[in-house]
């Protein structure tokens, strides 16, 4: 392609051109000063909140630390784990647990968040030295020891272990029933499982049962019930300890362990509080108000007894190093440093709080990560209509031009086809884009008006088509009458049908069946059937039968239309019928309409064929005369007259039923 010589620019467009670089270098000055300032400004505000919030959630945990379940974790802090033996109490906030009274004793573990079971001992030694015990169980009726009864095989019993310094004591405890809802245990010191007769209960081992409604509502009875489990387990160690005037709690406090079994009739295990140990409290929940980096510590006196730290959030680490340079470079609200408070709690604890404002800067820097790809994506969509304005505007007429070009030279090898000028990306409101889009407007509707006149080309030979299958029907007709040697009318019959055949094989008939008009008049169709049947052998078919003809019936219909559809559906017959078997013409009506079925002997058609036996192109596939034109025309002509065609397999054969309104 030669190349094309383009006339100099004149220096206003350099003008212009340098002007359009100095307003894109404003705007990437300016979008920069712009985040710069956001960011200043965003930094100041974050590290406002930050200390404005420090000391609230200071307080917020140190509140939760006076509540006494706050207390009850903090007072557990070296609380032991459970072994083989059981399980140590818990240090209570409160003095004791009114055992004797269940609502008081359910309200002083659901204050202390003492967990389910629950063992304990009080605050104050002056309270006694025990430890109490307490468990929700779903229990079914209660089998009570009676008076005097000594074997407990089939009575509900208490086993309670105490071990402490590789001593250990031991309670059987019978349930003795004061009334339906209500018993308490009598604690005996004994290894066996049974009672001695003369054995006496402790008198300061003391525990009840109160149960309530059923677990399940509406369940049958016995059913399950809500039970309180209270006892107070006596350590005699302790008590000894309490009098001679030694401080509480005792040294070997986490060295007890306790242990509570609950057994029904026949040995049945209800309870073991060794496989449901107590819940050991935690300071964990107090994390919920620490945010990334900060530490939290307990201490008593220069003595720091726990400390819990939040570990920066994961996406802090992800910021570039160059954001978080720049971040830190930024004008901040305060100088940079730790931030530490304190508070003290009831316990003599203090707690204390450190934060770091570098946090701050750490998650805005991972914030800002995040986006730099959208600031990056602003600059580049900057620089790209900087580009598109420096080079796709003095590309265009280069563009436009080869493409001009290059349809000359397609034209000259193809004449008979104009091929499209694409001129999409060239379109706009200037004057170039102008000049291209009427460019391709005029090439646009030149292929129109080429494709017009194709189609126009092609309707026609359709028309054709149709004159010739609308005269092929009757022309079989006239060439049985007239089909024998010597007729002077074969010779002429045979040179239509020639020439019908010519024209017929050109295309299609769909367009000439739907074109079609029917003129519908009142006709006999009891008559109409029975001179189908006698004509039916002039054109080859023979063994036509009309049945159900005896009575007149009269249809609106077209009588040609109506003739070429059961000549189509006669012939289709023929083509399956079991050689010699009789082709019938059922008549049936009522008075809404009239009912012809043409049924035959022979072949079923497949299940699947059957919703599209009567579109145009349906044939057998073997089959290389039939064009699949018959039916589509018999079901046009039935439209056309107001009726219907329908089709469906029978035992023996086929049955095509045609409706025509009466």
């Amino acid at each position: 392609m030669d190349r094309l010589s383009l006339p100099r620019l004149p220096v206003a467009a350099f003008l212009r051109r340098t002007l359009l670089r100095l307003v894109f270098l404003g705007l990437l000055a300016g979008s920069a000063l712009l985040v710069l300032q956001l960011l200043t400004e965003e930094r100041q505000r974050l590290q406002r909140e930050y200390e404005a919030g420090f000391l609230g959630r200071l307080n917020v945990m140190a509140e939760r630390l006076r509540h006494p379940a706050g207390q009850l974790a903090v007072l557990n802090l070296d609380h032991p784990a459970p072994d083989n033996a059981g399980a140590a109490p818990l240090r209570l906030p409160l003095g004791a647990i009114d055992f004797d009274d269940p609502s008081k004793a359910e309200r002083a573990v659901e204050l202390t968040a003492c967990g389910d079971p629950c063992l304990a001992v009080g605050q104050r030694a002056s309270a006694g030295a025990f430890v109490y015990a307490t468990a929700h169980l779903p229990l079914a009726a209660l089998q009570g020891r009676a008076p005097g009864q000594t074997v407990l095989e089939d009575v509900h019993r208490l086993v309670v272990t105490l071990s402490q310094g590789g001593r250990a004591q031991r309670w059987l405890a019978p349930l003795e029933l004061l009334s339906p809802e209500r018993g308490q245990w009598a604690g005996f010191v004994t290894e066996a499982d049974s009672l001695d007769r003369r054995a006496r209960p402790d008198r300061d081992f003391r525990g009840w049962l109160w149960q309530g409604a059923c677990v399940t509502e509406g369940a049958t009875q016995p059913c399950e019930r809500h039970s309180l489990l209270s006892l107070r387990i006596p350590v005699d160690a302790w008590r000894d300890a309490a009098r001679q005037g030694q401080a509480w709690p005792p040294a070997d406090l986490t060295q007890l362990r306790v242990r509570v079994q609950l057994l029904g009739p026949g040995e049945l295990r209800l309870f073991d509080s060794l496989t449901t140990p107590p819940a050991s409290p935690a300071l964990n929940s107090l994390l919920d108000g620490l945010h990334a980096g900060e530490r939290l510590s307990l201490w008593r006196g220069s003595t720091r007894r726990a400390h819990w730290t939040q570990q920066a959030a994961p996406e802090a680490a992800t910021a570039l190093p160059w954001v978080t340079r720049l971040i830190r470079r930024l004008p901040a609200a305060r100088l940079q440093g730790p931030l530490q408070a304190e508070a003290r709690l009831p316990g003599g604890e203090r707690l204390q709080l450190q934060g770091d404002l570098a946090l701050v800067d750490a998650q805005l820097a991972a914030t800002v990560t995040r986006y730099s790809a959208y600031f990056a994506a602003l600059a580049g969509a900057i620089a790209l209509a900087w580009l598109i304005v420096e080079i796709g505007l003095l590309r265009r007429m280069a563009l436009l031009t080869r493409r001009a070009n290059a349809l000359k030279q397609q034209l000259q090898a193809a004449p008979d086809q104009l091929p499209p000028l694409d001129v999409a990306d060239l379109r706009g409101p200037d004057e170039l884009g102008i000049l291209a889009a009427t460019l391709a407007e005029l090439l646009a509707r030149a292929r129109d008006h080429l494709r017009a006149e194709q189609l126009r080309a092609h309707q026609e030979r359709e028309q054709w088509q149709a004159v010739g299958h609308e005269i092929m029907s009757p022309l079989q007709s006239l060439l049985a009458l007239h089909g024998r040697e010597g007729d002077a009318s074969r010779r002429y019959l045979e040179r239509m049908q020639a020439a019908l055949q010519l024209l017929y094989g050109q295309a299609s008939v769909s367009e000439a069946v739907a074109q079609a008009s029917a003129q519908r008049e009142r006709l006999d169709l009891a008559a109409f059937l029975r001179e189908v049947a006698a004509n039916a052998p002039y054109a080859g078919i023979e063994n036509v039968q009309a049945l159900g003809c005896e009575a007149p019936c009269e249809v609106l219909a077209d009588p040609l239309k109506l003739e070429d559809a059961l000549t189509h559906l006669l012939t289709n017959a023929q083509r399956y019928r079991v050689p010699g078997t009789p082709i019938s013409l059922q008549l049936s009506a009522t008075d809404a309409q009239a009912c012809i079925e043409v049924r035959n002997q022979g072949p079923t058609i497949a299940p699947e064929r059957l919703a599209t036996l009567f579109e145009l192109g349906t044939s057998d596939a073997g089959s290389q005369q039939q064009r699949g034109q018959g039916l589509f025309v018999a079901r046009g002509y039935l439209a056309k007259m107001g009726g219907a065609i329908a089709v469906r397999n029978e035992l023996d054969g086929v049955c095509f039923s045609l409706t025509l309104p009466r």
